[in-house]
């Protein structure tokens, strides 16, 4: 997304006269302008990203405060609605069989085989993807491998030996 989609957003809230939503776009164009000017550069699609993720973060934080005190229900539907179209401006995460996938595409290409080389992983998932990515699924993928990286050894994908797993686990043995 480009700092222009969000100007259009912008304006098409006002025309909807869609308050909560103006507000909080208001607040992405705001965090746009602190990079113009601090930086005196052009605000990049990068830029975009991390002002989003930076708002959503924050902005779900007071939702959670807000929920916790639980005395204004107009303040926390507000800040919900908020939430759901920041979410709605970042790029979809990667999540599911497709991380799965692309987990199992790094372990065999760089050849990691342990939870040692976790880190190293989690680096190649967020170049790959731009940190677009679900991390605590992915570290649960990368914890399952490294607790059944005999399968590794077997020539198995990551689909595969979660598969074997799940039926070692329910105590039927798999066929070779």
């Amino acid at each position: 997304m480009q700092k222009d989609d969000v100007l259009e957003l912008i304006k098409d809230a006002m025309r909807a006269k869609d308050k909560a939503r103006l507000s909080i776009l208001r607040q992405v164009n705001e965090e746009f302008k602190k990079i113009e000017v601090d930086q005196r550069r052009e605000v990049t699609e990068a830029d975009v990203t991390a002002c989003v993720k930076k708002l959503v973060k924050v902005t779900s934080e007071t939702l959670g405060y807000s929920r916790q005190a639980g005395t204004d229900d107009d303040r926390t539907a507000t800040l919900a609605y908020q939430v759901e179209v920041l979410e709605g401006l970042l790029p979809t995460q990667l999540k599911g069989e497709e991380l799965a996938a692309l987990i199992d595409q790094i372990c065999t290409e760089g050849g990691y085989t342990s939870k040692k080389d976790m880190g190293k992983v989690m680096k190649a998932l967020g170049e790959q993807t731009g940190g677009n990515f679900d991390k605590p699924e992915a570290a649960g993928i990368l914890n399952e491998i490294g607790a059944t990286s005999v399968w590794v050894d077997s020539g198995l994908s990551l689909v595969q030996r979660s598969a074997h797993q799940k039926l070692k686990d329910s105590g039927l043995k798999p066929c070779k």
